[in-house]
């Protein structure tokens, strides 16, 4: 079983930074997928950035290529999103989430076995 723990989320205004952290325990997830998702109230669970832990590749959505940073520390476990340069549309609840299996297609939320609660981000215009 392995924990997610995100934090990191809060208010800030349109053109703003905010630093997403994903924090993992109960397993290391050095053989895993990871992945930051979002989800806007009347909108499905879309996939924002993910990567494999080993480092072979990472997946961006179009809409924050650019702009979102996804980054791993090792030694702590902890997965991290980078968002700069934030618009009114980046506004949804995050939720941080792992996949046992290190070859899964990565933007595809059913392939993750684990998920975080969520922290909302709210960009203001």
């Amino acid at each position: 079983q392995v924990l997610l723990v995100e934090s990191g989320g809060g208010l800030v205004q349109a053109g703003g930074s905010l630093r997403l952290s994903c924090a993992a325990s109960g397993r290391t997830v050095s053989n895993y997928a990871m992945g930051w998702f979002r989800q806007a109230p009347g909108r499905e669970r879309e996939c924002v950035a993910a990567i494999y832990w080993s480092g072979s590749g990472s997946y961006y959505t179009d809409s924050v290529k650019g702009r979102f940073t996804i980054s791993k520390d090792n030694g702590k476990n902890t997965l991290f999103l980078q968002m700069n340069s934030l618009k009114s549309e980046d506004t949804a609840v995050y939720y941080c989430a792992a996949s046992g299996n290190p070859y899964v297609a990565l933007s595809e939320p059913r392939n993750y076995d684990y998920w975080g609660r969520g922290t909302q981000v709210t960009v203001s215009s």
